[in-house]
């Protein structure tokens, strides 16, 4: 909490004191040859002026031209003017922003104190080492450190005085000030004073038309810095609408699964199950990580093509003859859904071939062996294991090793791929027979994730182990179309 009004009041004396002992030493310590030459005056004193202006923001923090310009009248000029063009300078910026009484005060006081100090204690180590206005480079070197070390004492005593004044009108403790004022800001002051005190060194070596010249070359940079991070800022908030859209996307086939969890409690368990199967599957058999992705996310949606079934359908123990073309356009009802999705037509095509055979009988194309994706091969084998093993299952439920010999009776009989069947059973005898049938929806689709891998620019290595699509289907929805009435003329 804020401190007591007497002690803010004894507190804001103390700033009056220490202001005005401030400007009589300056006026005491003052002499004509602080002022020379008059070229480098006005050319700090308009960068002072102007300096928060032309700052940068940077995400390490604010690279202020200000502050940079304050380190060279330091340097260069002496603490009289260091104090005279803060003052002014804070006296600008804080009339410009119409900041309260009580911080316009602080500001005075700060910008007065610290500079003079820094202005003061550089003069006088340079003195001291005999190193001042001397071009020889070692005494530049010491020249600079000199002034680099006396600018990181001045950012320790202004942020001192800074956050006293917090601590008594705002009750805010020094500690959080540390981590959430001076850390942060610590990098650009950092950057200030390193780029200060070059300057200044190149200044006692070279001159004045190198500082010039520099500064020009700085702005110029600053504008293109500029340029930069607004084109940085565009870009984010470009990826921040596509996750924002990829979410709502992917958002509304969570949403369809849901809905058929309501309607069939089975379907969400069997789709985290057939998805845990079928990316270890993909690992087993040596698939790369951003292939395994797509055979997971296809495991997790391949029947979100029956949240189109009627109840009569999804509930039905036998199918009626009139109600198989309804069961046989799942694959392609399901494949438009995922389709609409960017970066998901591996995807896609895994769920709309998840029911071919490799003898060429399955739907809804009639592809034959290694023409079937290979995610379509891998799903059809994990989502029989599952649908036979599973408790819920509308048929009489296998045991593992049973429904192990049906996947090997799959193979033989053209239905699955033998060269996937042998690798699924050997994972199931080392991870045990139904290390997946425990497996959650929400967590299998890990939907945060998944939302920021979308969003992001990629291309798949999926594309060319599946079916080739002809050079006129060129629309995919059409071409879906196409594949879901050649099912329906078939029967």
């Amino acid at each position: 909490m804020p401190a007591p009004k007497l002690t803010r009041r004894l507190f804001w004396a103390a700033e009056l004191l220490l202001f005005a002992g401030t400007l009589a030493a300056a006026v005491w310590l003052s002499h004509a040859d602080e002022w020379q030459p008059l070229s480098l005056v006005a050319l700090l004193l308009v960068l002072t002026l102007v300096g928060d202006w032309l700052s940068i923001e940077t995400p390490g923090g604010e690279l202020s031209c200000a502050l940079v310009a304050i380190v060279l009248v330091m340097a260069l000029l002496g603490p009289v003017p260091a104090m005279a063009f803060s003052v002014a300078g804070t006296i600008l910026n804080s009339a410009t922003r119409r900041v309260p009484a009580a911080q316009f005060l602080n500001n005075v006081a700060t910008f007065a104190v610290v500079p003079f100090a820094g202005g003061w204690s550089m003069r006088e180590l340079a003195l001291h080492f005999h190193v001042l206005h001397n071009a020889h480079q070692a005494q530049s070197i010491v020249f600079g450190l000199i002034v680099l070390g006396a600018f990181m004492a001045t950012v320790v005593l202004n942020f001192a005085l800074y956050a006293l004044h917090k601590r008594l009108q705002d009750g805010r403790p020094l500690g959080r000030q540390v981590r959430e004022l001076f850390l942060p800001l610590l990098p650009g002051q950092l950057a200030a004073g390193v780029l200060a005190t070059v300057l200044a060194v190149m200044y006692e070596s070279i001159g004045l038309p190198m500082l010039i010249g520099s500064i020009v070359v700085l702005l110029i940079l600053r504008q293109l810095t500029v340029a930069l991070l607004r084109s940085e800022d565009r870009a984010e908030a470009l990826q921040a609408r596509s996750r924002q859209l990829v979410g709502l996307q992917l958002g509304v086939l969570r949403t369809l699964v849901r809905a058929l969890g309501m309607r069939d409690r089975t379907s969400a368990r069997h789709a985290a199950s057939v998805a845990r199967y079928a990316k270890a599957l993909a690992s087993e058999i040596g698939c790369d990580e951003e292939e395994c992705d797509v055979i997971h996310a296809a495991g997790l949606l391949h029947e979100i093509g029956k949240f189109t079934w009627p109840d009569r359908v999804l509930h039905a123990e036998t199918i009626q003859d009139e109600d198989l073309a309804i069961v046989k356009s799942h694959p392609q009802e399901g494949s438009i859904l995922v389709g609409a999705l960017d970066g998901y037509g591996d995807v896609a095509d895994a769920i709309l071939y998840h029911h071919e055979r490799v003898d060429g009988r399955g739907y809804p194309a009639g592809l034959i062996g290694k023409e079937i994706p290979l995610a379509s091969r891998i799903l059809a084998i994990c989502s029989i294991y599952d649908t036979v093993t599973a408790r819920e299952s509308y048929r009489a439920q296998m045991t593992p090793e049973e429904a192990m010999a049906e996947l090997r009776r799959g193979a033989e009989n053209g239905q699955l791929d033998a060269e996937l069947v042998e690798p699924f059973v050997a994972l199931l005898a080392r991870e045990g027979p139904t290390f997946a049938q425990d497996a959650d929806f929400e967590t299998e689709l890990d939907f945060e994730r998944r939302v920021r891998q979308m969003a992001e620019p990629h291309t798949s290595t999926l594309a060319t182990r599946g079916p080739k699509r002809r050079p006129g289907d060129r629309n995919w929805r059409a071409s879906v179309d196409r594949l879901r009435t050649r099912v329906i003329n078939k029967d």
